[in-house]
């Protein structure tokens, strides 16, 4: 039986090569994305139905996994991957960009999980993969408030791992380095010029697909230009004095 997987940002970048690649491989789409046209245009490439919303409306969730039951009887894999840039500068704070950027990066997530987990459970299991960055793991000063966001995805992935696994659903992420797509098409000939390495979006794809089917729940997949991904290790912390270092999951 074919797959069925509901991709969010799927009318560009990332997840547009995401649905392009598993509908390569026989998995049915549905897409999400305010970018109706964009929509539209990967949906008819791919076989797959769309609905046009913004993802830090809760709404929009729930009527993205609707459509796939509704359409295709069922949902086995889910990639949240539907993300902003901050552009926050703290020293002239933007409000409303701030609430954009934590609606669409945090906000959208959560609202994806939640909607996404009972029809999983219901399709007798499957995966959730989350878009974050190596900006979850590391502290990049270039945009604090989406740094800020990406550490909260990797965090709810963790914390999650254990009890959806629980329920039979693999939640995992990937953590790309700079990827040429449309969230960094205005540093891309800044990166270029410095002779950086971009990774391409289908590089990333590749990541996603393979973390849909990774056993480990809560493994978080580093991405970057010329290397094949790796899981991220965390080192434990330590225990009181005298006493056992607490478990902390890798």
């Amino acid at each position: 039986m074919s797959s069925v997987v509901l991709i969010t940002g799927a009318a560009s970048g990332i997840g547009a090569a995401v649905a392009r690649r598993m509908a390569a491989g026989g998995a049915r789409c549905v897409l999400v994305d305010r970018d109706q046209a964009g929509l539209e245009r990967v949906a008819k490439e791919v076989g797959g139905v769309w609905l046009a919303g913004d993802v830090s409306d809760h709404e929009t969730s729930r009527r993205a996994v609707d459509l796939a039951v509704e359409t295709y009887g069922r949902l086995d894999l889910v990639h949240l991957n539907a993300g902003v840039s901050g552009g926050v500068d703290l020293a002239a704070f933007d409000l409303e960009r701030y609430r954009l950027t934590m609606g669409v990066n945090v906000d959208g997530v959560v609202f994806g999980v939640t909607a996404a987990v009972p029809a999983l459970v219901r399709s007798g299991g499957g995966a959730i993969v989350v878009t974050a960055s190596l900006a979850g793991l590391v502290g990049f000063d270039g945009d604090p408030v989406y740094t800020m966001t990406k550490h909260a995805v990797v965090g709810l992935v963790r914390a999650l791992a254990a009890p959806l696994a629980m329920e039979g659903v693999r939640i995992g992420a990937v953590c790309p380095g700079f990827t040429d797509t449309p969230l960094v098409a205005g540093q891309r000939e800044m990166f270029v010029g410095a002779g950086f390495p971009l990774l391409t979006a289908e590089d990333v794809a590749g990541a996603v697909e393979s973390a849909f089917y990774t056993e480990e729940p809560g493994t978080l997949l580093v991405v970057q230009p010329g290397r094949s991904p790796v899981p991220y290790r965390y080192a434990g912390v330590p225990g009181p004095a005298g006493g056992q270092r607490p478990p902390i999951p890798s």
